[in-house]
């Protein structure tokens, strides 16, 4: 390489070094790393005002409870949500009610077809009139036979064989009776109502459809039993226990209730781990089925901590600091959060308990 060469390739490291070291005094002068006065603490630097005013507000840190609540969340059903679905096989003639519409007891939710249902109805009273005319006539022949056989002008026999078809007519009669008792029951599923005061929640089959059964056509809940349901990890539910209190929030009504545990079921998510827990709501104005919200829970032992408020920290893009008093001086210290709790958060390093910080940067003249 000749001398030529040298001097070009180093003019074309000398640039981009003066412009990497000039962007470094740069950032450490934004950070307060840079000063014209005597020499400081690594990570400290003084403030431009050495002084510290009186009207400024502090902070003497203390460890503090945390305690280490997650949010589960979960969604709001009805403890009491029932299917109602036909017990025959019919035609969907008409479905009278919508999602969200509330009925009384015994109105009708659900027509079904009906004319197979009468057919049978009508064949069973039919067969019950066709035995009953045979009992009639076999109870008269048993009461002829019975007066022939006292005045002995009737055999053993014969008197026997006439009882005997007498018993067999009525119990044919019987027979008959409960059939057609049946198809009347039988008839009266044709119409599907509810079984008590609620709310449609969903509507899965139309008219023209073909009921079966246990198929639902509706669901019908109870609007004012609801719980939260939520499936929480498995080592959070060491934690817990029927019948703890326990926060709810809401997200839709903006609220946050007391509730319950009062079912924590037993199976485990062989995939996920997690539990299913029942929580137990208030009547709370508003709040209804399907709607999301976060079970509160401490699923871990509380802990001390260091915890600062948000307004004393200072960002430097993802670097944090705070102002230190130190001898009546303010210095710009770096530190590291963690998590949040309200308008705290818990400083992980940088601080030590019993430093004294400004609590509001924003009040810095």
């Amino acid at each position: 390489m000749n001398h030529q060469d040298s001097l070009i390739t180093r003019n074309q490291w000398v640039v981009p070094l003066i412009a990497l070291t000039g962007l470094t005094l740069v950032i450490l002068y934004a950070l307060g790393l840079l000063s014209g006065g005597s020499k400081i603490e690594p990570g400290n630097s003084t403030n431009s005002k050495p002084s510290l005013s009186a009207d400024l507000p502090t902070l003497t840190l203390v460890k503090q409870s945390a305690d280490h609540a997650v949010a589960w969340q979960g969604t709001v059903r009805s403890r009491m949500e029932v299917k109602i679905a036909p017990k025959l096989n019919a035609r969907i003639i008409d479905v009278s009610v919508h999602p969200g519409q509330r009925v009384k007891q015994g109105d009708i939710l659900v027509r079904l077809d009906d004319r197979d249902l009468q057919a049978a109805y009508q064949a069973a009273q039919a067969a019950l009139v066709a035995v009953q005319a045979q009992a009639v006539q076999a109870h008269a022949d048993e009461k002829r036979i019975s007066d022939l056989f006292n005045k002995q002008a009737a055999t053993r026999q014969n008197y026997d064989a006439v009882l005997a078809q007498a018993k067999a007519a009525q119990a044919m009669v019987d027979q008959a009776k409960r059939v057609a008792e049946q198809r009347q029951v039988m008839l009266g599923e044709n119409v599907l109502r509810a079984p008590f005061d609620g709310i449609i929640g969903e509507r899965l089959q139309e008219p023209g459809d073909m009921g079966l059964p246990n198929q639902p056509i509706v669901t019908l809940l109870k609007p004012k039993d609801l719980r939260l349901e939520s499936a929480i990890a498995g080592y959070c539910t060491h934690h817990i226990k029927l019948g703890m209190k326990v926060n709810v929030r809401i997200d839709a009504i903006q609220q946050t209730l007391t509730g319950q545990i009062d079912e924590i079921t037993p199976e485990v998510d062989a995939q996920t781990g997690s539990q299913l827990i029942k929580v137990s709501l208030p009547v709370t104005e508003n709040l209804q089925q399907g709607q999301f919200g976060w079970l509160d829970l401490d699923c871990q032992p509380q802990q001390q901590a260091l915890l600062i408020p948000a307004t004393a920290i200072i960002h430097y893009g993802q670097l944090e600091a705070v102002k230190v008093i130190e001898d009546q001086q303010i210095m710009t210290r770096h530190i590291r959060t963690g998590k949040q709790y309200g308008d705290q958060l818990e400083v992980l390093s940088g601080l030590h308990e019993g430093d004294k910080i400004l609590s509001n940067i924003g009040l810095m003249p």
